[in-house]
């Protein structure tokens, strides 16, 4: 049983942190399933002799997206080692591309960004950091901590997202799931941010509010861990394991 802390203020023990970013710095409200964003999206899309019908346009997307990570996940699950842990994280530009492609139109790699991009503004009713979220990380980085991002996300939507809320600046280095196409709680993935750094995990403290994907990821990467149950934590989430652990965490002590 790890220590339960009354308020979000990270022990200044270790020389390294990660962070995940949604539910942790981020807080972040998305609904892709308003029919308005299907009409603007086939909208866009007919700019570009794409035509489709909004609801034509949802089930194609949902079959992409589950095709490929179908695809993704066996390769993965080829190397026998992991074949168990294999969690695949496609690279969403690919399903915006061959939305075009379907259509008879070759996108060039711009376009299927922009189309991409923009399903992400109409789909986000907001994105905005948790209080105290720059003061905590800028705080880190005056003490001489080292500070690295471990994200499941897509590098066009968070790389954007996160230079718009101007937390981007206070990190060593930004990993997102979606350059590597594989995602928490995947050993591989804790594995690039570990060997490419040389870090000492023992040394480590990793924060998130999943406790799978975080946690339970980072424990068996050999990480310390810090807990915080957020409105965006799965529900009915818990995290006895952590090393520290918060309830019903709002904002960021520093």
């Amino acid at each position: 049983m790890g220590q339960k802390m009354d308020s979000a203020l990270l022990p200044m023990d270790y020389d390294t942190y990660v962070f995940d970013l949604y539910g942790t710095l981020v807080d972040i409200h998305t609904d892709e399933e308003l029919p308005m964003v299907w009409e603007k999206l086939a909208l866009f899309y007919g700019y570009y002799d794409a035509p489709y019908e909004p609801m034509e346009l949802k089930k194609r997307y949902g079959e992409l997206v589950n095709g490929k990570e179908q695809e993704l996940k066996k390769t993965l699950e080829d190397d026998p080692k992991y074949a168990h842990e294999a969690s695949p994280e496609i690279e969403i530009t690919d399903v915006f591309s061959a939305l075009f492609r379907e259509k008879g139109v070759e996108a060039d790699e711009a376009l299927a960004v922009h189309a991409g991009q923009f399903f992400r503004v109409l789909s986000t009713e907001y994105v905005r950091v948790y209080p105290g979220t720059a003061q905590m990380l800028e705080s880190l980085k005056k003490q001489g901590k080292k500070v690295y991002l471990l994200s499941n996300a897509q590098r066009i939507f968070t790389e954007y997202e996160m230079h718009t809320l101007e937390i981007a600046q206070y990190f060593d280095d930004i990993l997102i799931s979606s350059d590597y196409r594989t995602k928490k709680p995947d050993p591989r993935f804790f594995g690039i941010l570990v060997d490419r750094y040389h870090l000492a995990v023992e040394r480590t403290l990793f924060v998130g509010n999943d406790s799978r994907t975080d946690i339970l990821g980072a424990t068996q990467a050999g990480m310390h861990t810090f807990y915080v149950n957020s409105n965006i934590s799965p529900a009915n989430d818990a995290a006895p394991n952590a090393d520290y652990s918060v309830d019903s965490f709002e904002k960021w002590e520093y």
